[in-house]
């Protein structure tokens, strides 16, 4: 399996399922080390869906959760992960969160980057992700790391970066 993806200042750690386990249970003895409020409901979501997906389809990595560490510190403040394989078109869904002591840093920017560089170099077509129409903190994420705005449901706003001629 692939290992931890770099960025400038973050480390984008694969979980293995027995980490995502951990994760989900709350388990700080497991010598990682979190930030005081992470795992938070976002990173138990994602841990969990990883799980549910390992159980139907096999371990999905390097199409996984990732959590986000600080370089500096090693701590974990977050996540960001794929909510799958790529489908038959070569496209991914993807997810984000941090823990709201590093919000507005910049962080979530880096590791969306971080993660779209990793997709499109492992042949991904394009990515997607939502969010609620009135999170502009998490648009502006998705803007600036250079997906652009494709549907509005009134609900959630859609955005999609593409790579087109692109083949998996």
């Amino acid at each position: 399996m692939s290992g931890d993806l770099v960025t400038e200042r973050l480390l984008l750690h694969p979980l293995s399922p027995p980490e995502a386990v951990r994760l989900v249970a709350g388990d700080r003895t497991s010598g990682t080390h979190w930030a005081p409020s992470y795992p938070d409901e976002g990173d138990v979501s994602g841990a969990t869906r990883f799980l549910t997906t390992c159980a139907a389809l096999g371990d999905p990595r390097p199409f996984g959760t990732y959590e986000i560490r600080v370089k500096e510190t090693g701590q974990a403040v977050g996540g960001v992960d794929f909510h799958g394989p790529p489908d038959e078109s070569g496209a991914v869904t993807i997810g984000y969160g941090l823990i709201p002591e590093v919000r507005g840093m910049g962080y979530a920017s880096e590791a969306l980057r971080g993660l779209l560089l990793f997709a499109r170099a492992g042949g991904v077509t394009s990515v997607r992700g939502d969010t609620d129409h009135d999170n502009t903190g998490s648009q502006h994420v998705m803007t600036a790391a250079g997906m652009r705005l494709i549907a509005d449901d009134g609900r959630l706003k859609f955005y999609e970066i593409a790579w087109p001629g692109r083949e998996m």
